[in-house]
């Protein structure tokens, strides 16, 4: 029999439960800590910084975060939404050229309806995709398989960074 070893998840499935004080934001707080590979912080800029998903879709799957906490891009200037634009770029370029990626998802979820986890800090979503990434586990046994850890995908993608 094959072991799948997901044991970052576990902290996943324990916060479920536990819904942190609205006063706690991570977006806030991991840039402020002052080790970027432990925040997972890929890159900075000068209003967002992109982090990979503690929890991700697929290995690779990075945010893209302002470092002011709003929840509408409409709250954002228009050199902040621009440059957010240009930060999805960049991070497609670059999970292109450290993981090969044959497609992605982009997005936001704006609300708490929409599924925005933090809904008071607006954050887009990077994705990348394979050609047969989805398997059976997500529908029937509820489970993703990340074939890459996290400190890992950081490794690959500060190693391409300057590519």
């Amino acid at each position: 029999m094959d072991i799948l070893n997901a044991y970052w998840r576990m902290d996943y499935v324990q916060s479920q439960g536990e819904k942190p004080p609205s006063e706690h934001n991570p977006f806030v707080s991991l840039p402020k800590m002052g080790d970027d590979r432990a925040a997972l912080i890929v890159y900075r800029g000068e209003a967002h910084y992109i982090v990979l998903n503690k929890f991700p879709y697929n290995p690779g799957h990075m945010l893209i975060v302002p470092y002011e906490a709003v929840p509408e891009l409409g709250d954002l200037s228009a050199e902040a939404r621009a440059e957010m634009m240009e930060l999805i770029v960049f991070g497609q370029n670059l999970l292109k050229r450290a993981m090969s990626p044959d497609s992605f998802n982009v997005g936001l979820n704006l609300g708490k309806t929409a599924g925005a986890g933090i809904p008071e800090h607006l954050h887009c979503h990077i994705v990348p995709r394979w050609n047969g990434d989805v398997n059976f586990m997500p529908v029937i046994g509820k489970t993703r398989v990340l074939p890459q850890a996290l400190d890992q995908t950081w490794q690959v993608l500060k190693q391409h960074l300057n590519d």
